[in-house]
């Protein structure tokens, strides 16, 4: 597994070389100490995980992987960082991060590069815990989204984990309208999956 690190903290960087390499599994190929060098090495390497630091000077780990992701889409990229703000964690989402872990928690560092690997999206406890004030805490009104009363109806079904199938089951529509529905409405919302739809209600409703 090849990682590149980017973090404009040095001492941090070798600290998290000398975790990840100790699992045999685990390549660091690449360090980086500014989101201008994350998208130079993301786009020289291709890395199998880039783990980003978020507050750097200059451009953000955000800004970075945003403009990595717009080019790349499947880009595995897992935020490390200090600070828990509801606008990091929300960006993080929308933009499509795989992760977003706190650096207090060093030994959950490897297992969290691994399961992004893998494929999975990792948010640590006290991430995860900060979500129920996100979704009661609304701060735009969905109706200047310009969407239809079918569509939001959709959405909160896909927020509450249902299935295109089981949406289609529960409005009586079929899968391929459902299908088509949902597309129409990222195409709206400039959303790239489910996941960031299901964000998406969770901070405006």
């Amino acid at each position: 597994m090849r990682i590149v690190i980017i973090d404009d903290d040095r001492l941090v960087v070798e600290s998290l070389k000398t975790i990840l390499e100790a699992d045999k599994d685990i390549e660091v190929v690449a360090k980086g100490y500014s989101g201008k060098e994350a998208i130079e090495l993301y786009q020289s390497l291709n890395p199998d995980v880039l783990l980003m630091d978020i507050r750097m000077e200059g451009m953000t780990g955000l800004q970075a992987a945003e403009s990595i992701l717009n080019e790349h889409s499947d880009a595995k990229i897992l935020f490390l960082t200090t600070f828990q703000d509801d606008e990091y964690i929300i960006t993080a989402f929308r933009i499509g991060a795989k992760g977003y872990i706190l650096k207090q928690d060093f030994a959950s560092i490897n297992a969290a590069v691994k399961a992004v690997f893998m494929g999975q999206r990792v948010f640590g406890d006290e991430i995860i815990t900060k979500i129920p004030s996100l979704i009661n805490n609304p701060k735009t009104s969905i109706n200047s989204y310009n969407l239809t009363e079918k569509e939001i109806e959709i959405i909160s079904k896909v927020a509450n984990g249902l299935s295109n199938k089981e949406i289609a089951e529960t409005l009586f529509l079929s899968e391929g309208t459902v299908r088509n529905y949902i597309s129409v409405i990222l195409e709206k919302l400039n959303l790239r999956d489910r996941t960031q739809l299901a964000i998406f209600w969770y901070k405006n409703m």
